[in-house]
């Protein structure tokens, strides 16, 4: 006979139904949505719909720029964490919050701010374009805007791990004579480097998928500042739903593999790290 359901276990049944049923309806059944409009005419439409020329750069710029954010990410956000977790000053726990305000402010807001100060009639955009630099509307601009957006992903990826480094090798490390070089690359990076590497991958998959600060910001010009995600867009508003489900797709697909290589990174990093 099997044995009958105590309490704790119908709730943990009914704990469990709930969470899976409201993961279905939020996730699983608009991906599979997505792949069926996106596939509905076949292999070589979706071929065609994501190598059309607009669409190809515009996912390009969007590769290309997400990249590149997440190079400088993974630089900056390390060295960021690394000041947080390592040294004491005034002012620390304001840049601790302020790495976590871009998660709060609305993306559009996050493209009107980088206009007002970088657009042609503001001093700082009118400077730079009076010297050839040309920002707003212009893919420097993107970038820019990506970095905000993104900031916290490699900052909070790497903060823990540093945080619970036994500082003991390093110290005799120090001791022997070691330079703070060799420190780093020897003792240091091996523990943090799975946790950069996954913040970086999780700063191209959130960048690739950026709207609301990227239509503001970059003009929107076709094979020059159009990204894949306003392409994707426009496509809607000009009643093509099967191109631009078949580019989302795409970026969907590629989100997705990169998330889940970020994850597996991470988990290597906590086994190595325990």
């Amino acid at each position: 006979m099997r044995p009958a359901l105590t309490p704790t276990s119908r709730w943990s049944l009914l704990l469990r139904g709930a969470v899976i049923a409201w993961m279905l309806l939020l996730v699983v059944l608009p991906l599979v949505a997505l792949a069926i409009h996106g596939l509905r005419s076949g292999v070589p439409f979706f071929w065609a719909a994501i190598t059309e020329p607009q669409a190809k750069d515009a996912v390009a710029l969007t590769l290309w720029t997400a990249l590149l954010i997440s190079l400088i990410n993974a630089v900056l956000g390390t060295a960021t964490a690394w000041l947080i977790t390592r040294y004491r000053f005034r002012g620390r726990r304001l840049l601790a919050t302020l790495i976590d305000l871009p998660l709060a402010i609305p993306t559009l807001v996050t493209g009107i701010m980088l206009v007002v100060l970088f657009g042609p009639m503001s001093p700082l955009g009118a400077w730079f374009e009076g010297h050839g630099i040309y920002v707003a509307f212009h893919s420097p601009i993107i970038v820019l805007a990506l970095g905000f957006v993104t900031l916290p992903f490699s900052v909070r990826m790497v903060q823990p791990v540093l945080a619970d480094m036994d500082r003991a090798e390093e110290e005799a490390a120090a001791s022997l004579g070691a330079s703070r070089l060799v420190t780093f690359l020897r003792i240091i990076w091996p523990s943090i480097g799975p946790a950069v590497l996954g913040g970086a991958l999780q700063t191209f998959a959130r960048a690739m998928a950026e709207f609301g600060s990227i239509v503001v910001v970059s003009g929107n010009v076709p094979h020059e500042t159009l990204t894949a995600p306003v392409y994707i867009y426009g496509q809607v508003e000009s009643g093509d739903s099967h191109g631009a489900a078949a580019v989302a797709l795409a970026l969907v697909t590629l989100s997705l593999l990169v998330t889940l290589f970020s994850k597996l990174m991470v988990r290597w990093g906590v086994r190595r790290h325990a």
